[in-house]
């Protein structure tokens, strides 16, 4: 099948399956957990609010929310990443509601959430335009988006651009995600329905690796998109060893000398227009 002829469903059950793929949850937990409560302090949620994450894997930001009170719905195309994420809130003794569901085609009425957010997920979403016209139909006027993505030129977003020449070409119309770490991106995505867009790139710490090998051992044996890069190459052992070099010597590039690396992000708020 060329990328032209790739049906959105066929798209969604690749991104489904993706996702599914090594151990997302343990990146959650062990490399990402600070994001979640960095972009509920940010968006101000409070008990009561009627929070949605779009994209929310396995909690990340969605079970901070619920620990400030909020009335949370967190939403995901990958089933196996919510039943990971709610047996984790149910052993911390919170309640949210955990939705299988498109941030393309989310299924709610307009105008619902006080807040809507996403942490490192929505921007994951192939069509952007439809996705951020989705964060914005769901939420109320005066309510919040909140949203966190990777950025360009970050570490992350430099190891996707990495991946890339060794990857299956995207599919027609696909955007990539880091531009969602773009603050002119998002700003023209939500355009004029939108006010008070604050907007800052932060640093997250990373310490969790004592090598460059380690770190890229750890992402092809758990992060999705890192072992769907794998597979599409597995037969060509000489582009596996080239792939293995140049994600170590990313992550030398990045080392601050001490074993740790900083992972920039884009930390955007913004209030829908009444």
């Amino acid at each position: 099948m060329t990328e032209h002829a790739v049906t959105t469903p066929d798209l969604k059950a690749r991104h489904r399956a993706m996702w599914a793929l090594g151990d997302y949850p343990s990146v959650a937990t062990d490399l990402i957990a600070a994001l979640g409560p960095t972009l509920v302090g940010a968006c101000g949620l409070r008990a009561g609010d009627r929070v949605l994450d779009v994209a929310a894997g396995s909690g990340n930001a969605s079970i901070p929310a619920a620990r400030a009170g909020a009335a949370v719905v967190a939403s995901d195309l990958t089933p196996e990443l919510l039943e990971s994420g709610r047996a984790r809130a149910e052993a911390l003794g919170l309640s949210l509601d955990w939705r299988e569901a498109d941030a393309e085609a989310l299924p709610f009425g307009e105008d619902v959430f006080d807040a809507v957010i996403s942490c490192v997920g929505v921007m994951f979403a192939p069509h952007h335009q439809t996705s951020a016209d989705e964060l914005v139909r769901v939420v109320r006027p005066g309510g919040t988006i909140g949203l966190l993505s990777w950025t360009p030129e970050g570490f992350i977003g430099q190891m996707f651009s990495t991946m890339k020449p060794y990857a299956p070409p995207p599919p027609a119309g696909a955007q990539p995600p880091p531009l969602w770490g773009r603050e002119d991106h998002v700003r023209a995505l939500l355009g004029d329905r939108v006010a008070e867009v604050e907007a800052r790139r932060e640093p997250l710490t990373v310490d969790r690796f004592g090598t460059a090998e380690e770190f890229r051992d750890f992402f092809k044996a758990r992060y999705g998109p890192t072992i769907a890069v794998y597979r599409a190459i597995a037969d060509d052992p000489a582009r596996v060893r080239a792939l293995d070099d140049e994600l170590a010597e990313l992550a030398r590039r990045h080392d601050l000398g001490d074993g740790r690396m900083e992972w920039e992000y884009l930390l955007l708020t913004a209030r829908k227009r009444g």
